[in-house]
């Protein structure tokens, strides 16, 4: 598949989602509110949670069924603190054989819901949402949607299922559901800035949580507990976290890079606690068109910590960094977003799902999901590899960090050697 061809088949970005026509004949229940959207969460860290209070936050007559997770810890702490804030709401009715522990637990939470909630670590997100899809239930699945590019084919192939089924998938690119970044989006495409020639993107941070080796546990355990540090299950943090700020570079060009080339390693968060990833990335992303947009991601305490965006174009500027708003080439104010109450867009999400559900929309996130992730995934063979990296190349990579048996006694695809787990070499690394 070529870059032309996965544009051209994917559907139009839009603002606060992607819609088609009127639900599926077996969906058709739902709406209206005729019975309860009986929900699973698959994944019960704090992201899962997150997301299942919001799910359970929605006006629309919802139960939490189900829930899975590969440690049975995680679901009793997720179940404890919904209990907190929804046990009084009618809405929790997860009996203890509705709670499912293991790699193949999705299967069984997925089974008994209406709409499932998919935010275990990205590397699982093609075997569940394709799980979900061949199942006929409505999704909200979290970024990135793969750590792949095999596994980025795999949610394209199912995304066209899931439009075929017309089910709802919302992915969890919240800035589309973010009233600044609509309203900004507007306005850039629109022309008030001008044709948009450059641009800079970042997420520079200190980093996040490590998990401590425990002297029972095997690799394959160590290493789902940290999941963050290996990229079968994580991407990297520029695939995992920095996306965010990548997708809207592409919704900005309203289009995708045909190269990247960029620069990265481990200059302080060196330790084996910190895995196989880079503590920094630097890529130059280019549009056809001869844009080029600069992305930064940086996990090191101590520094500049950056999460924002800056677009230039031929008459102006549009900027994230604290204000929302767009100036002209001189500094002088255009617009900017001043509503000082701004919907949670984490709550959006899920309010615009069950919304869609009930009234008989359909939303498709799937295609954009899988689009910005492998935007991101190509940004990382650029570091690795040190080389340039183009659309083609990235898409057709047949390389799968994915491990070939799930099993908390099987081989995960990185092991340690001497203490050390291989860290990818610039100029060495092969990424395609």
């Amino acid at each position: 598949m070529d870059r032309r061809q996965f544009v051209k088949n994917s559907v139009a970005v839009t603002a606060g989602g992607i819609f088609l026509s009127q639900l599926p004949v077996g969906a058709s229940a739902y709406v209206a509110g005729k019975e309860t959207l009986k929900v699973a969460v698959i994944g019960c860290g704090g992201r899962g949670t997150g997301a299942a209070d919001q799910a359970l936050s929605v006006k629309q007559d919802v139960k939490l069924v189900a829930m899975a997770d590969a440690f049975r810890d995680r679901i009793d702490e997720s179940y404890n603190n919904l209990m907190k804030k929804h046990g009084n709401s009618g809405r929790m009715e997860v009996p203890e054989d509705h709670k499912f522990v293991g790699f193949d637990a999705y299967k069984d939470a997925i089974a008994l819901a209406d709409v499932v909630i998919l935010t275990t670590p990205p590397g699982f997100r093609p075997i569940h949402f394709e799980e979900a899809v061949n199942a006929g239930k409505h999704i909200f699945m979290e970024k990135p949607v793969a750590t792949d590019a095999p596994g980025i084919r795999k949610v394209l192939e199912v995304a066209e299922k899931a439009k075929q089924k017309k089910l709802n998938v919302v992915v969890g690119l919240q800035r589309h559901y973010q009233t600044s970044y609509i309203e900004l989006m507007k306005r850039i495409h629109a022309g008030e800035i001008g044709d948009i020639v450059g641009g800079q993107v970042y997420w520079n941070s200190s980093g996040v949580w490590v998990e401590p080796r425990k002297p029972d546990q095997t690799e394959m355990e160590y290493q789902m507990r940290n999941w963050y540090y290996f990229n079968w299950l994580c991407g990297d943090h520029i695939v995992e976290q920095h996306i965010h700020n990548i997708d809207v570079a592409n919704w900005v060009k309203q289009s995708y890079p045909v190269m990247a080339q960029g620069m990265g390693g481990r200059e302080v968060r060196d330790g084996s606690e910190f895995g196989e990833i880079f503590d920094h990335h630097f890529v130059e992303f280019h549009y056809e068109d001869g844009t080029m947009i600069n992305s930064q991601c940086r996990h090191i305490e101590g520094c500049m910590n950056k999460v924002s965006e800056s677009f230039v174009g031929t008459k102006g500027r549009a900027t994230t960094d604290g204000v929302t708003q767009l100036t002209d080439l001189k500094g002088k104010s255009l617009w900017r977003y001043r509503e000082k109450n701004e919907p949670n867009p984490y709550q959006v999400e899920h309010d615009r799902l069950f919304e869609s559900i009930v009234n008989g929309e359909v939303i498709n996130d799937a295609e954009l999901g899988a689009k910005s992730t492998m935007t991101a995934i190509m940004g990382r063979m650029a570091t690795y590899s040190g080389k340039e990296v183009t659309w083609e190349e990235a898409l057709n990579s047949e390389i799968s960090l994915m491990p070939t048996t799930f099993a908390w006694d099987a081989t995960p695809p990185i092991v340690p050697v001497e203490g050390k787990y291989p860290i990818p070499v610039p100029g060495k690394t092969k990424v395609i």
